[in-house]
This record gives structure tokens, C-alpha cells and sequence, in this order.
């Protein structure tokens, strides 16, 4: 198998989609990607809650539950994962550094720290001692993905100043560099030529036309989906209920995965000493 590293350092780029369960990051590795992504929003709303909590933006998921929910992600996938590691759940960078401590416990092969603390950017300065202490803490084998949400976030920041961040941060240790919020080809072309690193860009956080095609062609190293999938999850399971409600019929059935089929995949994907009954 193909290291998290490798895939990196590689020519072409590649597609890693988020997973917010076991189930579905082994459906997500049984199509063939390499590398999975977890994702916190879809992680929170599988628990029955917000992405972040209002009004002060926190993470409304403490990071041992999420940290439980990353581990049975990566003990069932069976490719590299990539953590959602919100901003490190601690604005000082002792705090980051412990997050990135127990990402080795849950075997993830990488990570995101965000430089947001759910209401506004971290000082420059503080974040980039921030993801320093991310790189001490990870250790050679782990890529770490340095995120920067001015753009995401449509401050008043022009994409100069994202791109200023993503290299101090490429200067700090960070593996890979992340600006969200960015959809337009000729801007990502632009992160692409101004940053010096691997780049990660996403995709389904809003209406664009963008293609996974389009990206890698422009030279983007990594294209991760956020929460995308796991809201249209919930879409269709709204949509089913209206239908149930309103006509009384079962269309959304038609194209479920027979239960022989699923029994067969996690089968496949149990981890030793779970195939049996309990």
C-alpha cells in the first residue's frame, strides 16, 4: 500500500473523500481511493449535533468522542486516514501539540490544524508557533496539513494574505497547505503557483462547478470533500421521511445495497476478534 507521504510526493494528485463513520469509510475504501478523510461536521451531526456550537463557534464535539469515532474509522477503512483536527481543540500550542500526541493512539496517517477558533483567525504569529509544535509533536511519518480559513471565512482578506499564511506555516513543517473557501480555477491555479507545497483543495461546500478533473490538471495535490457527503446522506434520509409522509411510498428503496452485499463488506473490513457474535 501506497504511504500517506508517498501519495504526497507523488506527480498526480489524488482524491481523498471524508468518512464520518466505520460504515462509511469502508465504503469509501471498498471504491478504490487510496486515502480517506474524516470529517468533523459529519462526525457532530451522526452524534445528533452542530458542526460547531452557538454562539461562541466552539467545537461542540469534545475531542475524546471524536477521537473515539477517528479510531474505529481507521481501524475499519484499511487505507491511510487523514484527521479532522479542528484547531488542535486548544488555542496554545502545548494544546495543539497534545491533540497531535493522540493521533498516533487512533492511527491516523495525517492531519488538519486550522488556524480558526470559531470566531476569528489566530494571530500570525501564534499560529504559525502553533503548527510548529504540531511538527515536533508528529514526527517524521505524519503529514501534517497546515489550514488557513481567511477565505473561507470572506474576510476582508485578499487571497494574498492566505497565501502569505500557507507559507509561513510550509516554513513551520507543515506537509500540506489548505485555504478553503476558494472555487474559482484561476484563484486555485494561483495557490497552486504561490504556495510552496502540496495543496489541498475542497470541494462541495457550495455551488460550483468545479471537477475533480479540473483540480488535479491544475496541478492541486489533494481534493477532499468536507462534510459534502455526509449531508447529502442526511438529505436523503430527510427526503425519504417527506416521502413517507406525504405519499406513503417507498421509492427510496429501489436503490438501497442489498443486505447480503453489506454483510459481506464489513465482513471483509471486521477487525480480528469482531466477525463473530458477541
Amino acid at each position: 500500500m501506497t504511504t500517506f507521504r508517498e501519495l504526497h510526493n507523488a506527480t498526480t494528485g489524488f482524491v481523498m473523500p471524508n468518512a464520518w463513520d466505520a460504515g462509511s469509510a469502508v465504503l469509501l475504501a471498498e471504491a478504490g481511493f487510496p486515502a480517506i478523510a474524516t470529517t468533523s461536521a459529519g462526525i457532530a451531526f451522526s452524534l445528533g449535533k452542530g458542526d460547531h456550537t452557538l454562539p461562541d463557534g466552539a467545537p461542540s464535539v469534545s475531542r475524546d468522542q471524536m477521537f473515539e469515532r477517528v479510531q474505529q474509522i481507521t481501524e475499519a477503512s484499511g487505507v491511510p486516514v487523514n484527521g479532522d483536527l479542528e484547531d488542535g481543540y486548544g488555542a496554545e500550542p502545548e494544546a495543539v501539540a497534545d491533540t497531535i500526541r493522540l493521533t498516533r493512539g487512533a492511527g491516523l496517517a495525517g492531519g488538519n490544524i486550522e488556524d480558526y477558533d470559531g470566531r476569528a483567525l489566530y494571530a500570525e504569529a501564534l499560529s504559525v508557533e502553533r503548527i510548529a509544535a504540531a511538527r515536533e509533536a508528529a514526527g517524521p511519518g505524519f503529514v501534517l496539513t497546515a489550514r488557513t480559513d481567511g477565505q473561507l471565512l470572506q474576510t476582508p482578506t485578499v487571497l494574498a494574505d492566505s497565501i502569505h499564511r500557507a507559507n509561513l506555516y510550509r516554513e513551520a513543517g507543515a506537509d500540506c497547505l489548505y485555504v478553503p473557501g476558494v472555487n474559482d480555477l484561476d484563484a486555485i491555479a494561483t495557490l497552486v503557483k504561490e504556495i510552496d507545497g502540496p495543496l489541498n483543495v475542497v470541494i462541495g461546500l457550495g455551488s460550483s462547478s468545479l471537477t475533480t478533473h479540473d483540480l488535479l490538471a491544475a496541478g492541486v495535490t489533494r481534493i477532499s470533500l468536507g462534510g459534502s457527503i455526509a449531508r447529502a446522506a442526511l438529505a436523503f434520509i430527510r427526503a425519504a421521511a417527506q416521502e413517507l409522509q406525504t405519499e406513503g411510498t417507498i421509492t427510496f428503496a429501489a436503490n438501497q445495497v442489498p443486505q447480503g452485499e453489506l454483510n459481506a463488506l464489513f465482513a471483509r473490513h471486521a477487525s480480528p476478534g469482531e466477525s463473530g457474535r458477541a
